[in-house]
Protein backbone atom coordinates (compact mmCIF):
# COMPACT_ATOMS: atom_id res chain seq x y z
CA UNK A 1 0.00 0.00 0.00
CA UNK A 2 3.24 2.37 0.86
CA UNK A 3 4.36 1.50 -2.27
CA UNK A 4 1.28 1.89 -4.45
CA UNK A 5 0.47 5.49 -3.00
CA UNK A 6 4.50 6.54 -3.21
CA UNK A 7 3.82 5.35 -6.94
CA UNK A 8 0.96 7.72 -7.46
CA UNK A 9 2.64 10.69 -5.23
CA UNK A 10 5.41 10.31 -7.92
CA UNK A 11 3.33 10.10 -11.02
CA UNK A 12 1.62 13.15 -10.01
CA UNK A 13 5.25 15.16 -9.25
CA UNK A 14 6.04 13.80 -12.90
CA UNK A 15 2.82 15.08 -14.35
CA UNK A 16 3.40 18.56 -12.68
CA UNK A 17 6.86 18.62 -13.88
CA UNK A 18 6.10 17.78 -17.43
CA UNK A 19 3.25 20.79 -16.88
CA UNK A 20 5.79 23.53 -15.95
CA UNK A 21 7.92 22.45 -18.76
CA UNK A 22 5.23 22.59 -21.23
CA UNK A 23 4.26 26.35 -20.15
CA UNK A 24 8.30 27.52 -20.42
CA UNK A 25 8.42 25.82 -23.86
CA UNK A 26 5.36 27.59 -24.69
CA UNK A 27 6.03 30.93 -23.30
CA UNK A 28 9.37 30.49 -25.07
CA UNK A 29 7.91 29.59 -28.51
CA UNK A 30 5.46 33.15 -27.79
CA UNK A 31 8.62 35.05 -26.92
CA UNK A 32 10.73 34.04 -29.96
CA UNK A 33 7.83 33.96 -32.05
CA UNK A 34 7.52 38.16 -31.00
CA UNK A 35 11.12 38.24 -31.59
CA UNK A 36 11.17 36.03 -34.90
CA UNK A 37 8.18 38.75 -36.09
CA UNK A 38 10.07 42.14 -36.18
CA UNK A 39 7.10 43.58 -33.86
CA UNK A 40 9.59 44.43 -31.07
CA UNK A 41 11.73 47.44 -32.26
CA UNK A 42 13.14 48.96 -29.21
CA UNK A 43 17.10 47.75 -28.54
CA UNK A 44 16.03 47.68 -25.17
CA UNK A 45 12.80 45.51 -25.73
CA UNK A 46 14.69 43.42 -28.01
CA UNK A 47 17.37 42.90 -25.75
CA UNK A 48 15.32 42.10 -22.51
CA UNK A 49 13.34 39.67 -25.14
CA UNK A 50 16.32 38.06 -26.06
CA UNK A 51 17.34 37.50 -22.21
CA UNK A 52 14.34 36.03 -21.11
CA UNK A 53 14.13 33.57 -24.12
CA UNK A 54 17.76 32.39 -22.76
CA UNK A 55 16.48 32.27 -19.16
CA UNK A 56 13.75 30.33 -20.18
CA UNK A 57 15.78 27.91 -22.35
CA UNK A 58 17.55 27.46 -19.03
CA UNK A 59 14.48 27.06 -17.01
CA UNK A 60 13.91 24.65 -19.39
CA UNK A 61 16.69 22.54 -19.47
CA UNK A 62 16.47 22.78 -15.23
CA UNK A 63 12.43 21.53 -15.33
CA UNK A 64 13.60 18.87 -17.97
CA UNK A 65 16.28 17.33 -15.46
CA UNK A 66 13.57 17.54 -12.71
CA UNK A 67 11.37 15.47 -15.24
CA UNK A 68 14.10 13.11 -15.77
CA UNK A 69 14.77 12.68 -12.21
CA UNK A 70 11.31 12.01 -11.41
CA UNK A 71 10.80 9.28 -14.24
CA UNK A 72 14.15 7.04 -12.91
CA UNK A 73 12.07 7.57 -9.07
CA UNK A 74 8.93 6.19 -10.96
CA UNK A 75 10.58 3.65 -12.61
CA UNK A 76 12.08 2.25 -9.02
CA UNK A 77 9.01 2.75 -7.36
CA UNK A 78 6.86 1.19 -10.26
CA UNK A 79 9.28 -1.77 -10.00
CA UNK A 80 9.25 -2.47 -5.76
CA UNK A 81 5.45 -2.34 -6.64
CA UNK A 82 5.80 -4.91 -8.96
CA UNK A 83 7.59 -7.02 -6.87
CA UNK A 84 5.52 -6.24 -3.87
CA UNK A 85 2.66 -7.55 -5.72
CA UNK A 86 4.22 -10.76 -6.86
CA UNK A 87 5.07 -11.56 -3.09
CA UNK A 88 1.65 -10.44 -2.09
CA UNK A 89 0.12 -12.70 -4.65
CA UNK A 90 2.04 -15.17 -3.58
CA UNK A 91 1.59 -15.34 -0.41
CA UNK A 92 -2.11 -14.76 -0.43
CA UNK A 93 -2.13 -18.36 -2.96
CA UNK A 94 -0.21 -19.79 0.05
CA UNK A 95 -2.83 -19.07 2.40
CA UNK A 96 -5.68 -19.71 0.31
CA UNK A 97 -3.90 -23.77 -0.02
CA UNK A 98 -3.56 -23.71 3.98
CA UNK A 99 -7.05 -22.46 4.17
CA UNK A 100 -8.58 -25.25 1.61
CA UNK A 101 -6.14 -27.65 3.78
CA UNK A 102 -7.12 -26.64 7.25
CA UNK A 103 -11.00 -26.56 5.83
CA UNK A 104 -10.21 -30.05 4.39
CA UNK A 105 -9.08 -31.12 7.67
CA UNK A 106 -11.56 -30.01 9.69
CA UNK A 107 -14.70 -31.87 7.62
CA UNK A 108 -12.51 -35.26 7.83
CA UNK A 109 -12.31 -34.03 11.69
CA UNK A 110 -15.85 -33.69 12.15
CA UNK A 111 -16.56 -36.67 9.82
CA UNK A 112 -14.33 -39.10 12.66
CA UNK A 113 -16.26 -36.86 15.40
CA UNK A 114 -19.28 -38.31 13.94
CA UNK A 115 -18.86 -41.93 13.46
CA UNK A 116 -17.05 -42.06 16.77
CA UNK A 117 -19.86 -40.36 18.24
CA UNK A 118 -22.37 -42.96 16.75
CA UNK A 119 -20.22 -45.89 17.58
CA UNK A 120 -19.45 -44.82 21.45
CA UNK A 121 -23.52 -44.34 21.64
CA UNK A 122 -23.83 -48.25 20.76
CA UNK A 123 -20.98 -49.39 22.94
CA UNK A 124 -22.20 -46.47 25.32
CA UNK A 125 -25.58 -48.82 25.40
CA UNK A 126 -24.10 -51.78 26.43
CA UNK A 127 -22.29 -50.54 29.45
CA UNK A 128 -23.72 -50.25 33.11
CA UNK A 129 -25.28 -47.11 33.53
CA UNK A 130 -23.32 -46.73 37.11
CA UNK A 131 -20.03 -47.71 35.23
CA UNK A 132 -20.95 -45.47 32.76
CA UNK A 133 -21.35 -42.61 35.03
CA UNK A 134 -18.13 -43.21 37.11
CA UNK A 135 -16.34 -43.18 33.27
CA UNK A 136 -18.03 -39.52 32.52
CA UNK A 137 -16.95 -38.20 35.87
CA UNK A 138 -13.45 -39.37 35.51
CA UNK A 139 -13.47 -38.34 32.11
CA UNK A 140 -14.03 -34.72 33.13
CA UNK A 141 -11.80 -35.07 36.10
CA UNK A 142 -8.86 -36.10 34.25
CA UNK A 143 -8.78 -34.35 30.84
CA UNK A 144 -10.78 -36.14 28.59
CA UNK A 145 -9.48 -39.81 29.59
CA UNK A 146 -11.80 -41.70 31.85
CA UNK A 147 -10.27 -45.14 31.70
CA UNK A 148 -6.11 -46.39 31.18
CA UNK A 149 -4.61 -49.67 29.49
CA UNK A 150 -2.58 -51.30 31.98
CA UNK A 151 0.43 -52.13 30.59
CA UNK A 152 3.54 -54.06 31.97
CA UNK A 153 2.36 -52.72 35.45
CA UNK A 154 1.93 -48.69 34.53
CA UNK A 155 -0.84 -46.81 34.26
CA UNK A 156 -0.85 -45.24 30.90
CA UNK A 157 -3.19 -42.47 32.08
CA UNK A 158 -0.30 -41.63 34.52
CA UNK A 159 2.68 -43.24 34.01
CA UNK A 160 3.22 -44.82 36.98
CA UNK A 161 3.78 -47.82 38.10
CA UNK A 162 1.67 -49.28 40.34
CA UNK A 163 3.24 -50.87 43.50
CA UNK A 164 3.20 -54.67 44.51
CA UNK A 165 0.70 -54.94 46.64
CA UNK A 166 -1.76 -52.82 44.31
CA UNK A 167 -0.68 -55.11 41.58
CA UNK A 168 -1.17 -58.05 43.64
CA UNK A 169 -5.32 -56.76 44.16
CA UNK A 170 -5.64 -56.50 40.47
CA UNK A 171 -4.64 -59.90 39.95
CA UNK A 172 -6.46 -61.13 42.68
CA UNK A 173 -9.97 -59.55 41.08
CA UNK A 174 -12.07 -61.00 38.82
CA UNK A 175 -11.98 -60.43 35.24
CA UNK A 176 -15.45 -58.24 35.73
CA UNK A 177 -14.33 -56.48 38.72
CA UNK A 178 -13.50 -52.16 37.76
CA UNK A 179 -10.07 -52.01 38.83
CA UNK A 180 -8.91 -48.41 39.21
CA UNK A 181 -4.88 -46.94 39.65
CA UNK A 182 -4.29 -45.86 43.07
CA UNK A 183 -2.40 -42.87 41.41
CA UNK A 184 -4.65 -41.02 38.93
CA UNK A 185 -7.87 -42.95 39.93
CA UNK A 186 -8.90 -43.72 36.29
CA UNK A 187 -10.25 -46.95 35.55
CA UNK A 188 -7.48 -49.66 34.36
CA UNK A 189 -8.04 -51.82 31.21
CA UNK A 190 -6.19 -55.00 31.99
CA UNK A 191 -5.21 -57.13 28.70
CA UNK A 192 -2.60 -60.12 28.11
CA UNK A 193 0.03 -57.14 28.03
CA UNK A 194 -0.69 -55.91 31.76
CA UNK A 195 2.28 -58.08 33.57
CA UNK A 196 -0.24 -59.65 36.17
Amino acid sequence: MAAQTEESDTAREQTKAEQDVDQVRQRAARDQKRLDSGAVTSPKDLENLQREIVSLAKRQSDLEDVVLEVMERIESVQERVAELTERDSSVQSKIDDATARRDAAFEEIDGEVATVTKEREVIAGTIPADLLGLYDKLREQQGGIGAAKLYQRTCQGCRQELAITDINDIRAAAPDTVVRCENCRRILVRTAESGL
